[in-house]
């Protein structure tokens, strides 16, 4: 295994949650950092693989809890930066993939810090996986589209158009789409999506706790509260779902990850 000869911010992507899936260029940077600021969904294996001397510091944010709004972080990711050699950025799935890594990148470059990317599994890929959805497939969806859910109910000019998506692509992955469910549902609909589509919501995707509740679009909604599923989860909607193969899911891992409430 090769030493970091790079001096700045890794921006490391920890994946989904099970600790397989975290790279090895990953795992090489952890384990050879000075200072590490890490994210709510990480589990406790990453943190362990850092050395005993390395500076340490939770930004998680939640929603409804945003104890660390993006200007903090910056300014913390610069200032460790100037304390140590090596600093890794860890966050969930992967940086560039609704990570905020790409604003966090811009930041430190401007302030003439170097960064270098390490890519990681992202969950809308992952987690469908995990429960057997392929979220392509030959004869149900050659596209998809993937989108945040957690932007739309209370702005004026949504950035997500979901009347625009409905017809889109072949499928939706939708990220932090579990509050404004009802929402977005409401709006694909409008937008000339199936009633009877085939959905998916895949609560702790590859961890231990995992839960899958397959339905139709219009009462998806329903089953989830009256299931109780919880974030952080995952929404698959189109004809990909009808493709489930439980026979060949990965096992979860054995990992607890924080529940959104």
């Amino acid at each position: 295994m090769t030493n970091v000869q790079f001096a700045g911010v890794y921006l490391v992507g920890a994946g989904p949650g099970d600790p397989d899936l975290l790279t090895i260029k990953a795992e090489r940077v952890l384990r050879q950092c000075r200072g590490l600021v890490y994210d709510s969904l990480v589990p406790q294996e990453f943190l362990d693989l850092v050395p005993n001397d390395c500076e340490i510091q939770f930004v998680g944010k939640r929603r409804g809890h945003h104890s660390f709004p993006q200007s903090k972080i910056n300014t913390i990711l610069y200032q460790m930066s100037m304390r140590h050699v090596c600093v890794v950025r860890l966050k969930g799935g992967d940086p560039f993939v609704f990570g905020r890594g790409a604003e966090e990148a811009a930041y430190l470059a401007a302030k003439g810090v170097a960064v270098e990317v390490v890519p990681g599994v992202t969950a809308g890929i992952a987690v469908p996986a995990y429960a057997g959805i392929p979220v392509t497939h030959r004869l149900a969806g050659s596209s998809v589209t993937f989108v945040t859910g957690h932007e739309g109910i209370d702005k004026r000019r949504p950035s997500v158009n979901w009347q625009a998506l409905a017809k889109a692509s072949d499928g939706l992955v939708i990220y932090m789409g579990l509050h404004n469910l009802q929402f977005i549902t409401e709006q694909l609909l409008i937008g000339g999506l199936d009633s009877t589509t085939p959905a998916a919501v895949i609560q702790q995707g590859t961890v231990i706790g995992q839960r899958c509740i397959t339905s139709t679009l219009s009462q998806l909604s329903n089953e989830i509260q009256l299931l109780g599923i919880q974030s952080p989860s995952i929404l698959i909607i189109g004809d990909v779902v009808k493709y489930q193969i439980e026979e060949c899911c990965p096992q979860p891992a054995n990992v607890t990850m924080p529940i959104d409430f």
